[in-house]
């Protein structure tokens, strides 16, 4: 997704990984950090336990994993920040999950979530 902001403004902001709901708010309410585990809350009142992998400055690359995601065995996501040029970045967001079916729960809340942050990031211009 393409987002209307340097990557080095964008990155700052996914970096702090502890700081998630200002990014990804109001889909996500709440974020907390202990230690490498991230409390996430969500609008709908989800809590979600996510480990996190990586937070990688060189490829401005966050990795992390869904503990205990309602409905899920398995839970992997990566979130990247590409240059494009100065005020411009793309945003690739990579989730992977088991099982399928979990797609329709999944799906609406990324499509949230990637609105949010681009709403919120382009904002604060």
């Amino acid at each position: 997704m393409a987002v209307e902001v340097d990557s080095a403004t964008l990155w700052n902001a996914l970096r702090n990984v502890g700081d998630a709901h200002r990014l990804f708010g109001p889909v996500l309410a709440n974020a907390q950090l202990q230690g490498d585990t991230r409390t996430a809350t969500f609008g709908n009142g989800m809590v979600v336990h996510e480990r996190i992998l990586d937070v990688d400055d060189d490829q401005r690359r966050v990795a992390y994993a869904a503990m205990d995601a309602p409905g899920l065995a398995y839970h992997h996501a990566s979130m990247e920040v590409i240059d494009r040029g100065p005020g411009r970045c793309e945003f690739l967001w990579i989730t992977d999950f088991f099982p399928p079916e979990a797609s329709s729960n999944i799906a609406p809340l990324i499509e949230q979530g990637l609105t949010a942050l681009k709403s919120n990031v382009e904002s604060r211009r």
